[in-house]
C-alpha cells in the first residue's frame, strides 16, 4: 500500500479498531419472511428490480406456504426456521474458519424483511443466532416501515450486550423514483425511521442503489447526501442490474430503462466516497451476479473486476480501500 493514500473506514477496519480482530458477517435467509410490498398489503409484485415468488412458480412451489406476518402471533414454521438457521450458520462458520481462521462473527438476517413478523418470532430467532459459539452481535436487513418502537426498543437491549446494526434498504430519496420502482414507502416515512433508529443509539447501515430509473448523477449524490446528513454509521453502494423474473425485467426489454454504465458508476461511488465523513464505514461498494439469471449491464458479472477497477479509481484520488 502506497503510504500517502488515506484509508477508507471499511466495516473490516471499523471492526478490527473496536474489537481487535476480523469480524466476519455470516448472511442467512430465512424461509417464510417477506415484505409488505409482496404480500399484497402495501403493493403487489415487490419493487421493480427485486425478483421474489411471485415470478417463479418452481421457486414458489419449493418454499414453504406460510409466511410471517407482524399481525400473526402463531408461527408453525418456528421450529424449522430455528433449523435454518442453525444449519446455515455452522456450514458458514466452518467454511470462514477454515479458509480465514475466522474467530468472530456477526449473524446478517440479509434476505427480504428481517423485522417484518411478529415479535414473538423475531425475538427466538435473534436470541438463537446470538447464543453461537464467538456471534458478537446481528446485523438486520430491513425496511423503514417494518419496524416499530417496540422493536426498536427490543434491539437497544441487545445492544447493551452484542454487537447490533439496523441496515435499510434506502434507494434513493427522490419520491418519484420510490414510485417508479414500486417501493410503496415515502421519503418521509424513511427518514422518521432513521432518524429514530440512531436517536436510539442503534448502529445504522444504509443501502443506497446507484442506476435507478430516471435518476442521473447528481441525484444519486444527492441521496448520499441526505443519508449521510441522517448520521448512518455505515453505507453499501449497489449498481442497478437486471435479472430475471422481475419487474424490471419488462422494461428493459421494451427499451424502457438503460442500466447505469460501469464508467458513471464508478465515478459515482468515488465522487460519494470522497465526501464521506471519516467516522461512517463502507460496507459494500458494489455488487453483481455471475450466472444466467443476469440480462444487463453484463460488468455485473464479474464483481472482483468491478472491485478492482474502483479500488484503483479510489487510488487516483488518494484513498485506499
Amino acid at each position: 500500500m502506497n503510504k500517502d493514500l488515506q484509508e477508507v473506514l471499511t466495516i473490516g477496519r471499523y471492526f478490527k479498531n473496536k474489537f481487535g480482530e476480523k469480524v466476519y458477517k455470516v448472511p442467512i435467509s430465512i424461509s417464510g419472511f417477506t415484505c409488505p410490498n409482496i404480500d399484497g398489503t402495501k403493493a403487489k409484485g415487490g419493487c421493480s428490480f427485486c425478483e421474489n415468488d411471485s415470478f417463479s412458480p418452481n421457486l414458489q412451489e419449493r418454499k414453504p406456504k406460510f409466511k410471517l406476518n407482524p399481525n400473526i402471533k402463531e408461527n408453525p414454521f418456528l421450529e424449522n426456521q430455528l433449523k435454518q438457521l442453525e444449519m446455515q450458520f455452522l456450514s458458514t462458520k466452518k467454511r470462514l474458519q477454515n479458509k480465514f481462521k475466522a474467530q468472530k462473527f456477526i449473524v446478517y438476517f440479509q434476505s427480504f424483511t428481517n423485522t417484518y413478523a411478529h415479535l414473538t418470532t423475531l425475538k427466538v430467532l435473534y436470541e438463537k443466532a446470538l447464543s453461537f459459539d464467538n456471534v458478537i452481535g446481528l446485523s438486520i436487513g430491513t425496511r423503514t416501515d417494518c419496524v416499530t418502537d417496540e422493536i426498536l426498543d427490543y434491539l437497544v437491549d441487545l445492544s447493551k450486550q452484542k454487537e447490533i446494526w439496523v441496515e435499510y434498504g434506502i434507494q434513493s430519496f427522490f419520491q418519484i423514483t420510490l414510485d417508479r420502482v414500486n417501493r410503496a414507502d415515502s421519503v418521509e416515512n424513511m427518514k422518521y425511521w432513521i432518524q429514530r433508529t440512531k436517536d436510539k443509539g442503534l448502529n445504522v447501515c444504509g443501502h443506497l442503489i446507484y442506476g435507478l430509473p430516471d435518476e442521473n448523477q447528481e441525484m444519486m449524490l444527492e441521496t448520499f447526501k441526505q443519508t449521510i446528513e441522517l448520521k448512518v454509521d455505515s453505507i453499501k453502494f449497489h449498481p442497478l442490474y437486471v435479472v430475471k423474473n422481475t419487474l424490471l425485467t419488462n422494461e428493459f426489454r421494451k427499451g424502457r430503462f438503460t442500466p447505469i454504465s460501469e464508467e458513471v458508476y464508478i465515478d459515482t461511488v468515488v465522487k460519494s466516497i470522497v465526501n464521506l465523513p471519516q467516522n461512517v464505514s463502507v460496507q459494500r461498494i458494489t455488487a453483481g451476479i455471475d450466472d444466467d439469471t443476469l440480462l444487463s449491464p453484463l460488468w455485473c458479472k464479474d464483481k472482483h473486476q468491478q472491485i478492482k477497477n474502483i479500488r484503483l479509481a479510489l487510488e487516483r484520488v488518494g484513498l485506499n480501500y
